[in-house]
Parts: C-alpha cells; sequence; structure tokens
C-alpha cells in the first residue's frame, strides 16, 4: 500500500462522504460505512485483488489504520452487490466533478467480458439467458460473456458505460445508451464521438444528430474517404490504452462473477477505480 493509494483513498472517502452522504438503512446503521465501503472496493481493483477472501486477508493484516473493521467474505459480498447503484453514482459523481465532464469529444469502444472458459460452466451458469457467445476480432477468439461499452473522454474518463450480449449490434446498444441518459448529452453543445467500422450506418448516424452528436470514424472499403479520418490512427490508440488499463492493470477479464449482481458490481468496481485515480491524479498535477 504506498501513500499514493492511501492519499487517493483518503480524498476519495471524503468525496463520497460530502457529496453523497445521507442515509440508506432504516434502523441501525452497518458499522462499516457506504462511503468506506466504496473506498474498500475501490482499494481491492487497485491492488490487483480478485478473489475477495484473500483480500480480506490481505486487508485486516496491512490495511487496519484505512479501515478499522471488515465484514466477513459473505457480508462483504452481499454489501458489495446491494451498492451497485451507489457505486454507479459515485463514477458519475467522479467524473461530473472533473474537468474532463465538460469535454466535447468522446471515445466509444466496446471490449469482451469473459464470464466462463468451458461448456458445462455456460450450462449451469446463473448467467444464462444474459451473456452469450462472441467474437474478439482483436485477438481472434470465440468467447461467453458480455461486452462491455465505453464511452469516455480522451483522459479516459467514463462519461456512460453498460453491458450487453455479444449478440446485440453495436448500434443498438449504443442508441439505448444515449437514450436512457439523453440528459448527459443535454449538457453538452455538440460532441464530437470518434469510433471504429462497426458504428457505421446512415440511420444511425442520423439518430447521433439528432442528438448533437458528429460521428468520426474510419471509412469502409466500399466508400469514399471521410473527413478527418487521418486523425484517427492517433486518437483511437487513447480508447485502446483505456481497455488495456481496465484489463491489465484492473483484470477485467479475471472479475469472478457468477451471477448478474456479481458481474455487474466487479464491473463497475473496476471503472470507478479507474476514474477514480484519473480523478485523483489531475487534482493533485500528478
Amino acid at each position: 500500500m504506498t501513500n499514493d493509494i492511501e492519499t487517493l483513498l483518503t480524498a476519495l472517502y471524503v468525496k463520497i462522504d460530502d457529496e453523497l452522504s445521507g442515509p440508506r438503512w432504516t434502523g441501525r446503521p452497518p458499522v462499516l460505512t457506504d462511503s468506506e465501503l466504496v473506498c474498500v472496493a475501490v482499494a481491492q481493483a487497485l491492488l490487483g485483488f480478485t478473489s475477495e477472501a484473500h483480500w480480506l486477508r490481505y486487508s485486516r493484516k496491512h490495511l487496519t489504520g484505512l479501515f478499522p473493521y471488515l465484514p466477513q467474505q459473505s457480508g462483504y459480498n452481499k454489501r458489495l452487490r446491494a451498492a451497485l447503484g451507489l457505486v454507479k453514482r459515485v463514477i458519475r459523481m467522479i467524473a461530473r466533478s472533473s474537468d474532463f465532464w465538460l469535454d466535447d469529444c468522446w471515445i466509444v469502444d466496446s471490449t469482451p467480458v469473459p464470464c466462463g472458459m468451458s461448456r458445462p460452466t455456460v450450462k449451469r451458469s446463473e448467467l444464462a439467458g444474459w451473456a452469450g457467445y462472441g467474437y474478439c476480432a482483436s485477438h481472434s477468439r470465440f468467447y461467453w460473456g458480455l461486452k462491455l461499452y465505453l464511452v469516455c473522454a480522451p483522459s479516459g474518463m467514463p462519461i456512460l458505460w453498460a453491458l450487453a450480449d455479444p449478440k446485440i449490434g453495436e448500434r443498438e446498444v449504443l442508441a439505448a445508451m444515449l437514450e436512457v441518459d439523453a440528459g448527459v448529452t443535454a449538457e453538452h453543445d455538440g460532441i464530437l464521438l470518434i469510433c471504429d467500422k462497426g458504428f457505421a450506418g446512415r440511420d444511425f448516424e442520423t439518430l447521433l444528430g439528432a442528438y448533437g452528436i458528429t460521428m468520426l470514424r474510419p471509412s469502409r472499403k466500399d466508400e469514399k474517404a471521410r473527413y478527418g479520418e487521418p486523425m484517427l490512427k492517433k486518437v483511437r490508440q487513447l480508447i485502446e490504452s483505456v481497455n488495456d488499463t481496465l484489463k491489465g492493470q484492473l483484470d477485467l477479464e479475471t472479475h469472478g462473477g457468477r451471477s448478474f449482481a456479481g458481474v455487474a458490481i466487479r464491473v463497475a468496481q473496476r471503472i470507478l477505480a479507474m476514474a477514480a485515480a484519473i480523478w485523483h491524479n489531475h487534482t493533485t498535477n500528478a
């Protein structure tokens, strides 16, 4: 546990406690507050613990100064799954409180979130009916699980995100995301959305225009070169670095979730950890 992470967790705790204060519980409040629970989840993701049992054992030995009380594994798991709405609110709060929220250039991409590696797992998994088979062209592999759709600023700060069945079209998922969070796009006066060829479509581009969004993407083989295409080679590396951070440093593909709530909170946990790190680095000019 470095001093930098300790400072990040302290700043995050104060931020959550100040801006999202208010009881979520009726009756006697829990010993571990909501603000502390979110900070524990962020610390787990930043320190690379995919096993909750190993994480709690490590925390009780090394992090008693930051977290005097930690529940047992079953209690921590239940609290964390029940806090999905809270974690999503914190992600949005962190993004809004940064200068990156005002950026009118957005980048969108999707990346696989595998949830099973064998046929018996697929048959008995609680994710059946939600997860599905998909193909990852970047790594030339098939997988069973979900797709994470992430809309972020060039800095990597998450703006919108969603999990969906890999068989659902990319344009359909992004259209649903924009419909659900129409208020977010309304806050910006003209958005430049950078995406890949998978989002190409005349009707979809017209739909984006209704939200005040201009699409910038590579041209297909059967069409002329699009305006602004030469600049995409440099910008596309930004979203690739975001995906690499989620997978390489925050272990997105080894999340360990086995149910709808389990996968959702573990993905949200990693997105929050990335957002908190970006927010803290920007705040401290790191």
